[in-house]
């Protein structure tokens, strides 16, 4: 089948990452060595902030009084289904154990991490459901100590709705930073003591790069970039739900790919009209991010058949990936690379951005080749376990034995021989390698 792209995009998730990454790297090491003075200034310098960096409870509590009822009503019915929906995966993973062999019993155990990390972008923005899908998910799958941080305005201080929820959700401490300094001082357990051991949550590509740098001494929820979506539509499809469904992401910086598939010409055509039309009713500065966004960074790809139209998609691997055709449970049967799949017109990305209850933090970059987004099994670790009989180790031992020589590991080796010699006092056993 031939894919024609009517539109290719200018400009890469990767463009421009080079510079980030020198900049980020160097802030880290400024922080690290600085401590806890360093994160303050670098508040001041880039948050213009020079109050409290610790939250105090006095004003978490002021803070409610300042959010409207009808706003706290929302809030609530959107943590409410995220709870929900992070308890029902809670409740699919279990422990287990098994005999594998007579004497041998092994198993696993799903152990929540100590101290997790929340990352909630407030600035031109105010991000209450990114407060609501990191630490909900983190409260729910059982981690002990949950640090959120969140950009502060100056004069002002971090948004009354993002301290409101938080409280909501059950945050134990919040730290009044942005940036790098907040992911850093996170990390490194600055200000309140607790170093994470996991940092989650979206944010600019200076956060995502921070937490990048961070993976391997701290755990990470997905190596993260701009929020980007894809549509696969059909002749079926409405081209204007479509095109501001594309629009509703574009609109979220000027590096947002978004990207459509469709099996039709009639309505790539009138899609890729439409959008410049509903870009242009945007305000500002939601208007700008969208133009560049879809200048640079926009696709309309025609495809001849949905099979076809999968192998793409796959390929791309997209953070959000809608589907409005026909036979929707041929595509759910089929598409495997995504980060969240919404299946119709009836439901589409802001619903899982904001209350429908899946969470919206997800990969991005072709990451949905090789994991999920946030879920309560991010918070957890599964580790496994093992008991064993003695006589159990007549046969585990020389096996174990024989391959640690094939392997020349002699003190591996050892160690299941003195153990045969101990309980075993009058038998002989081949523990030689075999060639």
């Amino acid at each position: 089948m031939v894919v024609e792209y009517l539109k290719k995009a200018e400009k890469t998730a990767a463009t421009g990452e080079q510079d980030v990454r020198a900049t980020v790297q160097a802030i880290l090491d400024d922080i690290e060595a600085g401590g806890d003075a360093k994160a303050r200034e670098y508040a001041a310098k880039f948050d213009k902030w020079n109050g409290e960096i610790v939250v105090s409870q006095e004003t978490r509590k002021a803070a409610a009084d300042k959010v409207p009822g009808r706003l706290k009503d929302d809030i609530q019915f959107a943590y409410d289904q995220v709870r929900r929906f992070a308890e029902a995966q809670k409740d699919a993973i279990l422990d287990t154990q098994v005999e594998l062999r007579q004497g041998l019993t092994a198993g696993h155990r799903n152990i929540p991490m100590g101290a997790a990390g929340c990352y909630v972008p407030g600035g031109r923005y105010s991000h209450v459901a990114s407060a609501i899908m990191s630490v909900t998910t983190a409260k729910v799958a059982g981690v002990d100590q949950v640090i959120a941080c969140s950009p502060p305005k100056p004069g002002e201080g971090v948004n009354p709705a993002i301290l409101y929820t938080l409280d909501l959700c059950g945050a134990d401490s919040v730290l009044a930073l942005g940036g790098v300094q907040g992911v850093a001082a996170m990390a490194f357990g600055l200000f309140d003591g607790t170093p994470a051991d996991i940092l989650v949550g979206p944010g600019n590509q200076f956060v995502a790069e921070a937490k990048r740098i961070l993976y391997g001494r701290v755990g990470i929820d997905m190596f993260a970039g701009p929020s980007e979506v894809m549509v696969i539509a059909d002749h079926t499809a409405d081209p204007e739900i479509v095109a501001w469904d594309l629009v509703g992401q574009a609109e979220h910086g000027y590096n947002s790919p978004a990207w459509l598939i469709a099996l039709d010409r009639a309505l790539a055509d009138k899609v890729a009209d439409l959008m410049p039309k509903f870009i242009a009713e945007l305000p500002e500065v939601n208007r700008t991010n969208a133009e560049a966004a879809w200048r640079d960074y926009g696709e309309v790809i025609v495809v001849g058949s949905r099979e076809e139209a999968a192998r793409v998609s796959d390929e791309y691997a997209s953070e959000h990936l809608e589907v409005q055709c026909a036979d929707l449970d041929w595509w759910l049967a089929t598409l495997r690379n995504y980060g969240s799949l919404f299946l119709g017109e009836e439901t589409t990305v802001a619903f899982g951005d904001k209350t429908s209850g899946p969470n919206h933090i997800l990969p991005t970059k072709g990451a949905a080749r090789y994991t999920g987004g946030l879920s309560v099994g991010k918070f957890m670790k599964t580790v496994t376990w093992q008991r064993m009989t003695r006589e159990a180790n007549r046969e585990i031992a020389q096996v174990t034995a024989r391959i640690s020589r094939l392997e020349g590991m002699e003190a591996h080796a050892k160690t299941a021989d003195v153990r045969l010699a101990k309980w075993f006092p009058d038998e002989r056993f081949d523990l030689a390698a075999v060639e």
